[in-house]
């Protein structure tokens, strides 16, 4: 009997070890967070970073950590950057997407960000136009060179409401713009002589005074064509009466003069 118990007792703790070992295992063997092919985590001066640098991504990742504090999306080929692209990650700090094929940015795309982001990076990608409220309540140090901006009221609004990231400001250039001389020439050069928007506003009030004064013409001419009218109506009637006998012609006379008072 006691030889029995040390069997099962023994048995009992080989049963334990075994199970405590293949939890170990399963545990050893759980698969990472499945992130995209390209993209690693990492620690980079204390801070939890990110990187997705050369990727051959197509858009923003999705299961980003979002304890992270540094992203580099860069060297891909993003084209559009949506609402709320960025929505999961309020402790960003830095955010690189450099080098994409960016042309579009929805209103409301760093929508969460406005804390926390202090270096915004969108150098060599394929901005044309850009609302000022793409960055709304943004204060992170944004770089916007090397993009085929339209050199316009528009782009001047945006330059007036981002903190430009130091060094970058002469990067931005007219690759179109509303006034051929300025192709080619860097904004902030071309804005030191050309307000935009005040060009625009001219040329605005300029066309609803043109607009106007059309209307004004026309109100003219319908009435001096009515007066005319007038005038040759009463010129033939005054020639018909002359025409009468002279009784009918003081009858259709007084006739005319009651009907006119």
């Amino acid at each position: 009997m006691p030889t029995a118990g040390r069997v099962l007792l023994r048995s009992m703790t080989m049963w334990l070890l075994l199970q405590s070992l293949l939890l170990l295992l399963a545990s050893c063997l759980r698969p990472a967070a499945a992130f995209p092919k390209g993209c690693y985590p990492s620690e980079e001066e204390g801070l939890k970073t990110f990187r997705c640098s050369n990727a051959q991504l197509t858009e923003v990742p999705r299961d980003i950590p979002n304890d992270t504090n540094k992203l580099y999306l860069d060297s891909n080929r993003i084209p559009f950057l949506p609402r709320d692209a960025f929505r999961d990650l309020p402790l960003l700090l830095e955010l690189d997407l450099s080098h994409n094929a960016i042309a579009s940015i929805e209103s409301g795309a760093f929508r969460g960000l406005a804390e926390h982001l202090r270096s915004l990076d969108l150098s060599s990608n394929r901005l044309v136009s850009v609302s000022k409220d793409t960055f709304s309540n943004l204060k992170a140090k944004v770089n916007l060179s090397n993009n085929p901006w339209l050199c316009d009221c528009q782009l001047q609004e945006l330059i007036r409401t981002v903190d430009l990231a130091a060094g970058s400001s002469g990067g931005i250039v007219c690759d179109s713009a509303t006034q051929e001389e300025h192709v080619g020439k860097a904004f902030l050069q071309v804005i030191a002589d050309t307000d935009f928007c005040n060009v625009y506003k001219r040329t605005t009030d300029i066309a609803m005074l043109v607009t106007m004064f059309g209307w004004f013409a026309m109100v003219i001419s319908y009435l001096v064509y009515y007066v005319r009218q007038n005038q040759e109506d009463a010129r033939r009637h005054l020639e018909y009466l002359k025409s009468l006998p002279s009784k009918q012609r003081r009858s259709e006379e007084s006739s005319t003069i009651s009907t006119v008072v």
